[in-house]
């Protein structure tokens, strides 16, 4: 994949280098993987939209581990149950947030509660820094009254305007869920160093002063390195969540669930991995 990353000054028009409608998996679409456009994006390194009536979601995930990442789920439409080997288990409703920082390494599943007719959200991994890719695992679960909103953003991570997420982030970054409605104009203006930035579209789509065809629903556009604003209109009602932050420095090394800094770190996540997966095959909670 051949992306031109273009660095603009900040009187620019802030345009997209590359837009994406990702593959699909069944009721995913995968946007964004560590080994394509994580990247360029970094520290956000892998984005699934997850948009499927329950019966076509299954039983959900499966049981699964991470090391060296953070994961943050946003459930737009459908409640979830979710357990990890942190201890916690129980239902995330729609409009909430899950947060699991994997660090030395987690397993954890979830899945449509019954009676759940569609599920609709995104599912996003935050590379972590080196201080905290081999850390204890640790999740947080907001409720959607826990969530914090400023203007049409919901602030899952990070700071806009007055609202902050309950949810530390562990770099300067900010991760915002948005609706407009059709006509609506909203200006972005992202905090100082954060040249990374992005889009990906649920609903709607959604123009910017220099992209020319509007994002659509299911797409993923990435906009030029640079500290400017970023200009929006909703074409029609529109929902989205956007992503800014200081480029993560570090480089991106990967398992098949993991992503850390360096081999040593990987090996080490890898390591903790097997032991959780071998205490959950002696309690019986895996195949």
């Amino acid at each position: 994949m051949t992306i031109a990353v273009v660095t603009a000054t900040t009187t620019e028009a802030r345009a997209i280098v590359y837009r994406t409608l990702g593959s699909q998996h069944g009721p995913i679409t995968r946007l964004m993987s560590p080994g394509d456009l994580g990247e360029f994006l970094k520290p956000f390194v892998f984005l699934d939209l997850v948009d499927a009536d329950a019966a076509g979601f299954g039983k959900g995930f499966g049981m699964h581990p991470h090391s060296g990442i953070a994961t943050l789920t946003w459930l737009i439409e459908g409640d979830t149950r979710y357990e990890d080997t942190t201890g916690e288990q129980g239902v995330l409703p729609a409009g909430g947030v899950e947060w699991m920082r994997a660090g030395n390494g987690v397993w954890h599943n979830g899945g449509p509660v019954p009676d759940t007719k569609r599920v609709q959200g995104f599912q996003l991994w935050v590379a972590l820094p080196a201080s905290e890719e081999n850390a204890p695992a640790h999740s947080i679960y907001l409720a959607p009254s826990q969530v914090p909103s400023e203007g049409p953003a919901r602030v899952l991570l990070g700071r806009y305007g007055a609202a902050q997420s309950p949810i530390p982030a562990p770099a300067p970054m900010n991760y915002l869920a948005v609706q407009l409605k059709d006509g609506e104009q909203w200006r972005y203006t992202p905090p100082p160093g954060h040249t990374v930035g992005w889009v990906a579209v649920s609903a709607g789509r959604l123009g910017t002063s220099t992209s020319g065809e509007p994002v659509g629903t299911g797409e993923l556009a990435v906009f030029e390195e640079s500290g400017a604003a970023i200009d929006f209109v909703a074409r029609g009602d529109t929902s989205f969540v956007l992503g800014s932050a200081v480029k993560h420095p570090h480089a991106l090394v990967m398992g098949h669930y993991s992503v850390h800094t360096s081999k040593a770190a990987l090996d080490q996540g890898e390591a903790e991995i097997r032991r959780i997966g071998a205490r959950l095959r002696e309690e019986g909670r895996l195949a």
